[in-house]
């Protein structure tokens, strides 16, 4: 299967630089995947499109300001340095992947100075197969607290502005929580607190995972076949209360609708072994594109993604590669909004 079958023509003014003042106001396309038809909707339509049975799961990782600038302690001509954490390492607390630019200058032994009053220091410590560093900083006594001061939220390249403080609300869920994303599970920015209780009015189930968002949310497909693409792994933790929710669920026949990719990507991981969800954490590296057997996923609430992306041929996946491309197709004829801050897509 070639990498080249998943490109569309996507035009430039349509990537989504800003949010909508009105997170319901987007607009979300809807494809049926029993005879791969659209229609236009808008996102506050959403609640009235579930089923009556569904389970509704969310992804509730919370956004951290990932993206620091520095300079290099023994070249100060060197000028600003970015790193970008993408990963705290669970055996040491104090490392951390990271993506760092100018890749040239960064090398390991690299000394880096945070912050305009020194605040946060670190040292690299290795390079990894994707390009990566492992950065260690100095012990701090509230790392987190730093970082929210001095860090910056991660928007994703296509955003070409620099990041202001409304996207410190903005590019992130009402429901997040859990911190430890360092891109926003993009589908769930359109939901509301008031269209969370619509969802609850109808007596719809809900539940909610943590998947956090790394690495793999960067990494573009350099070959050309895509059985030939290594994906990057990503944390994700389940409750014994989700578990035992979403199995009850799939035992039953009801549909599980899955808002965003990164919730799917855990729950297919996780049911790999067994056909059912295990209670605990793990660590999903999964790699979903047509082909792939479903165990979990009935439904799928996403944004829009990047032409020959892992996210669209997930997407391809679950409604098929012709399907998704001709939506995508007519998407861009009507001017839907793309990407993180655009408009949304619903496969059922």
């Amino acid at each position: 299967m070639r990498v080249a079958e998943f490109d569309f023509h996507l035009p430039e003014d349509l990537i989504a630089q800003e949010p909508l003042p009105d997170r319901t106001a987007s607009r979300m396309l809807h494809l049926v995947r029993s005879d791969g038809t659209v229609s236009d909707r808008h996102f506050r339509d959403f609640p009235a499109l579930l089923h009556p049975d569904d389970l509704v799961v969310f992804n509730n990782s919370r956004v951290f300001p990932a993206r620091l600038f520095g300079r290099l302690a023994a070249s100060p001509l060197v000028g600003r340095v970015e790193v970008l954490l993408t990963r705290q390492l669970s055996r040491e607390p104090n490392d951390w992947e990271a993506l760092a630019r100018p890749g040239r200058k960064i090398g390991v032994g690299a000394q880096i100075i945070f912050g305009d009053r020194n605040q946060l220091q670190a040292e690299v410590v290795s390079r990894g197969e994707f390009g990566e560093r492992r950065i260690r900083f100095q012990p701090v006594a509230d790392f987190f607290s730093l970082v929210e001061t001095i860090g910056h939220i991660p928007l994703p390249p296509y955003i070409t502005r620099a990041d202001t403080p409304a996207d410190h609300d903005r590019y992130q869920t009402v429901y997040a929580r859990e911190r430890g994303s360092v891109a926003a599970p993009t589908a769930g920015l359109h939901f509301t607190p008031e269209i969370l209780a619509r969802i609850r009015q109808r007596g719809i189930e809900t539940t909610e995972i943590t998947l956090h968002v790394g690495l793999g949310t960067f990494q573009p497909v350099r070959v050309e076949n895509v059985e030939e693409h290594k994906i990057h792994s990503e944390s994700y933790s389940i409750s014994t209360d989700a578990a035992a929710r979403i199995n009850a669920a799939v035992d039953s026949s009801r549909r599980v609708v899955v808002v965003g990719t990164t919730t799917l990507r855990a729950l297919e991981h996780n049911a790999l072994a067994s056909a059912r969800i295990s209670a605990g954490p793990g660590e999903a590296d999964v790699f979903i594109y047509p082909g792939f057997k479903f165990q979990v996923a009935g439904a799928l609430l996403t944004n829009f993604h990047l032409p020959q992306s892992t996210l669209l041929m997930l997407v391809s996946a679950l409604a098929g590669t012709q399907a998704v491309l001709a939506a995508y197709r007519y998407a861009v004829g009507q001017r839907y909004r793309f990407y993180s801050y655009g408009d949304c897509m619903f496969v059922d």
